[in-house]
């Protein structure tokens, strides 16, 4: 296989024509061309004519002969192909359990099943079906099931969000590709493996999340719904099983000898829990904000041009900044053609979040604002000290909303005074909504670098600080407030613990969640070998 890199079209182009450039690059006949494969397809909206840029993989006869002539057009493809450790040696007395089923504890437990050791899931909110409903009541009725809801349930809080897939992660292994394999096995389009910045949105990952758990339980894999676990049990320094409480039933004792914590960002029961066993924690600095809505047009235009060419995908964004106080403050997760959702989890307090469904046609585009707070913005120095500085900014958007979300217009925050009515800007909110004054709900610094932040962000894009652009709050779930400890092994001083992904504080996001079960998955094969699925009642 050759690869030609920076291959570039007008976004207009037609597949032959894709076809017609790979052979004039590499200098071929049409009847030499095997096949090819895209492996890369980025927007370039640097110019005036908007272009996709390419890398591709193409297979060609005679490739020795075409290498040489090509004139540097193209190099021989060294792709990275993921592969699955060999298992080793110790005896599993018990099947592992898999604790949170977002997505780095199904992607362990999926990983888990193929390799043979029946591994059981555990998740404390409904099966993604039921959980959609349980949502959806929610957001149009107001009745919160502290159990299932956007942060709990079969597919984690990812479920209801953009769904993007693009990571930061560093990936010599090539698990980001096998995550994005997997999800193309279990329903998603295959465009996802070439796209720069690929998202599936809620709709698509319910039926996906809903492949992967029927494949887990073909393999003789076992997921219980509604099952929370209350306690761990440990004996002289290693993990011997969960007390479970389970669809209503008294608590059960689990044995388990390897137990994946994987309980997402909003499981603060849980972290309760573990601080109480001391299991080693630390607090961490993470992100506090608002979401920000601007109509989608307006963004498109900012970033294709005001006479671009009709049919391309929602335009995106992301802007940094760094208020007068040296804090950073940035755009996260940001969904195009989106809704602002009701992300609460406990009543009595309100947290928001950003949406998009797979075509992102909604009116307006939304994204979070947020600013970074470390420990030392904290009250204490426990390991919950940063749970319950989320908890206080909660709270207060709670009592500002009086159980609704807050929204607030950028000029009335930025004048400290409660908004009446919106602009040109209506809200797309998922749950009742009224408006506030959000800027109450910060300590009054952190409310100056979000507008610090907003003033600069308007620089890059002009029109950004509109007055009209409306605010709602809080965005505080945008990673975990602590961090798990573990050492090399993926393992917490008390062995046979694996923290894994956004809850135990190892990732930030869809994909590098699901990397993360891989990598747990990995740690956990290398020692044991397959359950004996014999053994399985």
């Amino acid at each position: 296989m050759l690869r030609i890199q920076q291959l570039k079209l007008p976004v207009t182009h037609t597949e032959p024509e894709l076809a017609d450039r790979i052979q004039k690059m590499l200098r071929i006949r049409p009847e030499d061309l095997i096949r090819y494969e895209i492996i890369r397809r980025s927007l370039d909206a640097r110019k005036e004519e908007l272009r996709y840029v390419y890398t591709v993989d193409v297979e060609v006869k005679r490739e020795q002969a075409v290498l040489k002539r090509c004139h540097g057009n193209a190099e021989k493809a060294r792709p990275v192909r993921y592969r699955f450790p060999e298992p080793g040696t110790e005896t599993l007395l018990h099947r592992p359990v898999v604790v949170g089923t977002g997505p780095a504890g199904l992607f362990c437990g999926l990983m888990l099943a193929r390799a043979g050791y029946a591994p059981i899931l555990l998740e404390r909110g409904q099966c993604v079906q039921e959980r959609t409903g349980t949502v959806e009541t929610f957001w149009k009725l107001g009745i919160l099931d502290p159990q299932s809801n956007v942060q709990f349930g079969e597919g984690g809080a990812g479920t209801f969000s953009d769904g993007k897939l693009n990571t930061l992660v560093k990936d010599p292994a090539g698990r980001n590709r096998k995550v994005l394999e997997l999800f193309v096995e279990a329903g998603a389009p295959d465009k996802i493996l070439y796209e720069q910045k690929p998202h599936l949105g809620t709709d698509l990952l319910v039926s996906i999340v809903r492949h992967m758990r029927e494949e887990i339980l073909k393999l003789g894999g076992e997921v219980r719904f509604g099952c929370r676990m209350t306690d761990l049990v440990v004996e002289k320094g290693r993990v011997r099983g969960v007390i479970t409480e389970y669809a209503g039933q008294p608590q059960e004792f689990l044995n388990a000898d390897q137990v994946v914590l994987a309980v997402g960002h909003s499981a603060r029961d849980t972290f309760a829990m573990l601080k109480k066993r001391q299991i080693p924690m630390q607090a961490k600095s993470f992100a506090v904000g608002v979401r920000m809505e601007h109509p989608q047009d307006f963004i498109n235009n900012s970033q294709y041009g005001e006479n671009h060419t009709a049919g391309l995908p929602a335009a995106a964004y992301k802007l940094t900044a760094k208020a007068g106080d040296g804090r950073g403050v940035y755009t996260f997760c940001m969904c195009p053609g989106g809704f602002v959702v009701n992300a609460s989890s406990t009543e009595g307090l309100l947290a928001v979040n950003g949406m998009s469904y797979s075509a992102r046609d909604g009116k307006n585009a939304n994204s979070a604002v947020i600013v970074t707070v470390t420990p030392e913005d904290f009250e204490s120095d426990s390991p919950l000290a940063g749970m319950e500085f989320q908890k206080k900014l909660e709270e207060a958007a709670f009592l500002e909303g009086g159980g609704r979300i807050p929204v607030q217009l950028f000029e009335d925050y930025r004048k400290n005074c409660a908004s009446t009515g919106g602009g040109t800007v209506v809200p797309q909110i998922k749950g009742s909504y009224t408006w506030g004054n959000v800027r109450h709900i910060f300590p009054e610094q952190l409310a100056l670098c979000i507008e610090q932040g907003i003033l600069q962000f308007d620089t890059k894009i002009k029109g950004f600080a509109r007055c009209d652009a409306v605010l709602s709050g809080v965005e505080s779930r945008t990673s975990s407030p602590l961090r798990i400890l573990r050492d090399e092994s993926l393992q917490s001083s008390i062995r046979g613990l694996y923290p894994c992904g956004e809850g135990a504080g190892y990732a930030g996001g869809i994909t590098s969640a699901a990397i993360d079960g891989l990598k747990v998955t990995e740690s956990i094969i290398k020692e044991w070998c397959p359950f004996d699925t014999a053994q399985v009642p």
